[in-house]
């Protein structure tokens, strides 16, 4: 049975009004929660991935707002709401492809319109319960995940992973992984293979901390062993996460993953995004049309070494996502059920 031994990603501490998270920048050598309640903070927070994973992003964005419009000390409801617009628009810009950042934000701009006529204290009270509301939403919505993407699993099935799409890319759970951890629960037992995910390592540095920390058997491979792995017939299985879902079913997720699925094909073994419905994207009619984030030439070139290891002569091409078309996904698997990219 699965015990779990980490806190929340992210939550709002709801007597400092606080939002608390864990800093994902100093995994795994240091397990730190680190509050946030300025607008600066929280959006540096986001951009330099001390919170990230699509839900868990979302979940900040609002327990953020709510943060900042906690302390406005506004005497008008016309400027809090021009205070709250601002830094919900801040906020929304810190990254460009997570759905769930944008849908959070929206979500807490309708509460806020919805409840203006009541005064400032209305806003505050309002705002407060929607933040919460976002955060127990997302675990029940990972719960459920985890429950039908369970029944694709058996007793001693080896699943393949790229990034992080587990409790630390939520609140709790995750999406990719809460298969995972629900069949845990069950007494089913299965084991992972983290692709490291260069070039922020999330697969190495967060998936296996957090699997390992979970009594999750877990194998940690370099991205290009991938179809190594696969070829040796071990893998009973690909699960990922995702950031954004365009209406045909085109999944933006983490740079490695339409490689991961192409393999997937390859060899016959079949390939499930798990996603809240909250990522799905109706207005963004393909994957062409998702706007895919481009990061510092120095998470290639010198993050992670002493000394630069790309020579400075040489042009960093680095984009945080790549799209897999939906014909490569087996089936996507949400709060309602696993579904193919046609029935979303």
């Amino acid at each position: 049975m699965l015990e779990k031994k980490l806190p929340k990603t992210v939550t709002l501490d709801r007597e400092t009004d606080e939002l608390v998270i864990i800093d994902q920048t100093l995994l795994p050598s240091e397990l730190k929660l680190i509050r946030l309640s300025k607008l600066d903070e929280i959006c540096e927070a986001i951009k330099k991935l001390r919170v990230r994973g699509a839900p868990a992003i979302g979940v900040a964005a609002a327990e953020g707002l709510y943060a900042l419009a906690a302390r406005y000390g506004a005497d008008n409801t016309e400027a809090f709401m021009k205070r709250l617009i601002a830094d919900a628009e801040a906020l929304n810009a810190t990254r460009p492809t997570a759905k769930n950042l944008s849908w959070a934000l929206e979500n807490m701009l309708r509460c806020a319109e919805a409840n203006k006529g009541g005064g400032v204290a209305a806003l505050i009270s309002a705002l407060k319960a929607e933040a919460v509301a976002t955060e127990e939403r997302d675990i029940a919505v990972c719960k459920a995940i985890g429950e039908y993407g369970c029944g694709l699993l058996k007793n001693g099935d080896t699943v393949m992973t790229v990034c992080n799409a587990g409790a630390l890319a939520a609140v709790e759970y995750g999406t990719a992984l809460a298969p995972i951890y629900v069949a845990a629960e069950k007494g089913i037992k299965t084991s992972v293979y983290s692709l490291e995910t260069r070039p922020l390592l999330q697969g190495a540095r967060l998936t296996a901390f957090e699997l390992t920390e979970n009594g999750i058997d877990t194998t940690t491979v370099c991205d290009n062993m991938a179809a190594s792995v696969l070829a040796s017939g071990k893998i009973s299985a690909i699960f990922t996460g995702c950031d954004r879902v365009a209406a045909n079913g085109d999944t933006a997720n983490k740079i490695g993953t339409y490689m991961l699925a192409i393999l997937a094909k390859h060899f016959s073994v079949p390939f499930y995004v798990c996603a809240p419905y909250s990522t799905i994207d109706f207005n963004t009619a393909t994957g062409k049309d998702i706007v895919i984030e481009q990061r510092s030439a120095d998470e290639v070139r010198s993050l992670w070494y002493d000394k630069p290891m790309v020579t400075s002569k040489a042009c960093i091409y680095n984009p945080a996502f790549d799209v897999t078309p939906a014909h490569l996904i087996t089936a996507f698997v949400t709060e309602k059920g696993i579904k193919k990219p046609s029935e979303l």
